[in-house]
C-alpha cells in the first residue's frame, strides 16, 4: 500500500445530513482552547431566531477552515466573478449577540 492510500479517510455522508441546513448568519466566539461557530437562520419579520447548528473547533482547525474558505472563495470568484461585499449595502445589520457570549471575529 502506498503512502497516499494509507492517509486517505473514508467519509460517510448520511442522507439526512446531505440535505444541509441553510444559514444566513454565523456568530463566532472563542476561548483559549476552542472556537465556537453558531449557524443561524433569520427570517424577515420574525424577531426571534434559533441556532440551527453549532460547530466547535480547535484553534488550529479554525485556522485550517479559514484557509480552506479563502482558497474556495478565490476559486469561486475566478469562475463567477467577485462576490459583492455586504458592508454598506444599506440593509439592516443584525445584532451580533443573542444572549450568548460576545462574538469574536
Amino acid at each position: 500500500m502506498d503512502e497516499k492510500a494509507k492517509n486517505q479517510i473514508n467519509i460517510e455522508l448520511p442522507e439526512d445530513i446531505a440535505q444541509g441546513v441553510y444559514s444566513n448568519l454565523a456568530i463566532i466566539a472563542h476561548s483559549n482552547a476552542e472556537f465556537v461557530i453558531d449557524f443561524i437562520r433569520i427570517m424577515p419579520g420574525v424577531p426571534k431566531a434559533k441556532v440551527n447548528s453549532r460547530i466547535i473547533l480547535t484553534p488550529e482547525n479554525a485556522k485550517r477552515l479559514l484557509f480552506a474558505l479563502k482558497d474556495n472563495i478565490a476559486k469561486f470568484e475566478s469562475m463567477h466573478g467577485i462576490i459583492k461585499s455586504i458592508e454598506g449595502a444599506g440593509g439592516a445589520m443584525f445584532p451580533l449577540t443573542f444572549g450568548g457570549p460576545p462574538p469574536q471575529a
